[in-house]
């Protein structure tokens, strides 16, 4: 029996294409590098710093989820979203993701898999490979897309499909 493990394809490769990319960068990690231990849960459960560019004009807001793929679980993990950040915020700082902090007038954190409005850190099974923690931006042509606290974060993607201008990401890693 071979137990080794084999990860599914890229979450983005499976949403339509953007019109345009954004770049997103961190502070506290690199692309495709290992996320800082306080990310995970029970470790501090610090969202990253996390910093955006190239949306195009038109730009009204920006949606934000942080997803596992890897997890366990049907259709992976949300971790974190966030919708409704305004068009001029374009970086948020290490920790912004903890319960009750702004992330700009008029944005909504949304419900994570947790089931809560917050990020959720990171929590791989113990002894599983390393996981990877998808930071994904959409730049939106909309400041008011529907999206309120009681939408799911996958109905929030959906809902916005329309309104997508631009899409980046960048994955971190995380291993117990």
């Amino acid at each position: 029996m071979n137990l080794e493990r084999t990860f599914p394809p890229h979450p983005l490769e499976n949403l339509p294409k953007a019109p345009a990319e954004l770049t997103v960068t961190s502070e506290d990690f690199e692309d495709g590098s290992p996320l800082p231990e306080t990310a995970g849960f029970g470790f501090g459960n610090t969202s990253p710093q996390l910093s955006w560019s190239g949306a195009p004009e038109g730009t009204r807001s920006y949606l934000l989820v942080c997803h596992d793929p890897d997890a366990p679980v049907l259709g992976g993990f949300r971790h974190w979203a966030v919708a409704g950040i305004p068009a001029e915020v374009t970086s948020l700082r290490a920790g912004a993701g903890e319960f009750g902090q702004p992330v700009g007038e008029g944005a909504t954190t949304l419900a994570n898999d947790y089931g809560t409005r917050d990020y959720g850190g990171c929590a791989p099974p113990q002894g599983d490979p390393a996981h990877r923690y998808v930071f994904t931006v959409w730049a939106l042509d909309a400041a008011d897309t529907g999206v309120d606290a009681q939408t799911s974060v996958a109905k929030a993607q959906f809902s916005t499909l329309g309104n997508v201008l631009a899409r980046g990401s960048i994955t971190g890693t995380y291993q117990l």
